[in-house]
């Protein structure tokens, strides 16, 4: 990636991530962290194992893609029965460059550092990281790898959610609201995993480019951009269709990976809870960042998730009987671990090589 851009991405993170570091109380985050002691270092190395998840979702995607074999049918006509002969195979072009595990993980951590910085997610992270990977796998495999992998990554969330609400119901004492409410939140989540895998079997770009082509603002641009580049937004959605319909064992995989990144990231809530819950409960965390995380989600356009995330922890402990003041204590320390990886994640925008 060129210097101007990287910088470009790094200053942009460095100013939303003041911005909001300045509207920390810093005499309550420090009385947080003394509070929780060796336990928030457990929290903030955590990440360095979930980061381990989500990179090998994307690095799976990424190998299928090297691996796929784009199967073209030639028919070759005989002059008098003019009948087809053979089929032959063709390979697709591997990598011009090789590039290894630990810089995907930079670039991952970098990501999603973006990611929370910028209002709607996806609108920091993924540009970066399509222009990151491109250099070694071209714009077109960069660019349906990345979209993939999102697509992943967001799917692994409402099968997350969905879990969750089979559990909450074997694990918690129901009542008719919550009832309610878990059904609501299960056919939401069905209609997604639903939508996803029509997705997934058709791919996105095109659909979602005539999508925009309808929407204000960006439908002039949408509907230019979509003319000047259909042929390479049919072979992004043929891609990514490949994936999931030659490759279910490389599909499932980057799921799985994914969805125990999400069961796994339980253990943070967990750790911090024990400092002031020496009885605290592994399956009520997960159901604490099921639900809050999907409350914050609902808030997406908020830079880092904003008051979103913190409201969601105090109505999901709420929720299972858990005090206000335990919510607000362990929201704070999850929002400071955020911060820290975020600044982590921008200053490893500078380690960038030099192309």
């Amino acid at each position: 990636m060129k210097k101007k851009y990287q910088n470009g991405f790094l200053i942009f993170g460095l100013v939303v991530l003041a911005l909001m570091v300045s509207q920390l109380d810093f005499k309550e985050v420090w009385e947080g962290i003394q509070r929780a002691g060796y336990w928030f270092l457990a929290v903030v190395l955590l990440w360095v194992f979930l980061y381990i998840f989500n990179t090998g979702a994307w690095w799976v995607i990424i190998k299928s893609g090297e691996k796929e074999t784009a199967k073209t049918t030639v028919l070759k006509e005989d002059a008098e029965t003019a009948e087809p002969k053979e089929d032959i195979e063709q390979t697709a072009p591997v990598p011009s460059k090789p590039f290894s595990y630990l810089w995907l993980y930079k670039i991952t951590v970098s990501g999603f550092a973006l990611n929370y910085a910028t209002p709607g997610g996806l609108m920091g992270g993924e540009p970066y990281r399509i222009m990151s990977l491109s250099p070694y796998i071209g714009t077109e495999r960069a660019t349906s790898s990345v979209l993939l992998y999102v697509m992943t990554h967001i799917f692994s969330h409402f099968w997350f959610w969905l879990l969750s609400c089979v559990l909450y119901v074997l694990t918690q004492p129901m009542n008719v609201p919550m009832a309610l409410l878990l059904l609501c939140v299960a056919a939401f989540c069905l209609t997604a995993i639903w939508f996803f895998l029509k997705g997934y079997k058709r791919g996105i770009a095109v659909s979602g480019m005539r999508i925009l082509s309808h929407v204000p603002f960006v439908k002039k641009w949408a509907k230019r951009f979509f003319e000047n580049h259909a042929e390479q937004l049919a072979t992004i959605d043929h891609q990514i269709a490949a994936l999931h319909g030659q490759n279910p064992r490389t599909f499932f995989t980057a799921v799985l990976l994914e969805l125990s990144c999400r069961v796994v990231s339980a253990l943070e809530i967990f750790f911090i809870l024990l400092v002031i819950m020496p009885s605290a409960n592994y399956l009520q965390c997960i159901l604490i960042l099921a639900f809050t995380s999907l409350f914050a989600n609902m808030l997406f356009f908020i830079p880092l998730q904003l008051v979103g995330r913190e409201g969601g922890f105090l109505l999901s402990a709420k929720g299972l009987s858990i005090g206000a003041r335990e919510g607000i204590f362990v929201a704070l320390l999850v929002r400071l671990r955020e911060l820290i990886w975020t600044a982590i994640g921008l200053l490893l925008i500078k380690l960038e090589k030099r192309q």
